[in-house]
């Protein structure tokens, strides 16, 4: 083979597994299913998991916590001003590779009274157990 072949050899080489990587992604992330959850709060929560979010309310956090056969995922939007935030539940689904769960924090709205004591939004959902990883959106 000559110089030119080769090199034209080994790019046609690398351009065909590029684009069997893409696939092998895309695969990887296509929504398999929704996710049922039951949204769960205050004294509702594993004393320990309520101990943690207590804790780091004040700051943005993402984390998950495993119980018997259930598993919770939490999300916190750290200190806001006032009151009145909610948080939305935009996805909860499941793919060949992980949990994807994406949230949005909704800001109090003109006819709500804010208040203006400080507030720190957080959600924290409970599924069924998965041994996936959790991909926070």
């Amino acid at each position: 083979m000559t110089g030119k072949r080769m090199i034209a050899a080994i790019f046609m080489l690398l351009l065909s597994l590029n684009f069997i990587g893409c696939k092998m992604q895309t695969n990887a992330t296509k929504k398999l299913s929704d996710l049922d959850y039951t949204i769960v709060s205050g004294r509702e929560l594993p004393d320990e998991l309520y101990d943690i979010l207590e804790e780091k309310k004040t700051e943005s956090f993402k984390l998950t916590y495993e119980e018997n056969d259930g598993l919770y995922l939490c999300v916190g939007y750290g200190q806001q001003e006032t009151g009145g935030y909610s948080i939305a539940v935009n996805d909860l689904y499941l793919t060949e590779n992980a949990i994807y769960f994406d949230t949005s924090l909704i800001g109090p709205g003109p006819e709500e009274g804010a208040g203006k004591e400080k507030s720190f939004p957080y959600l924290t959902v409970r599924i069924a157990y998965l041994d996936k990883p959790v991909v926070f959106q």
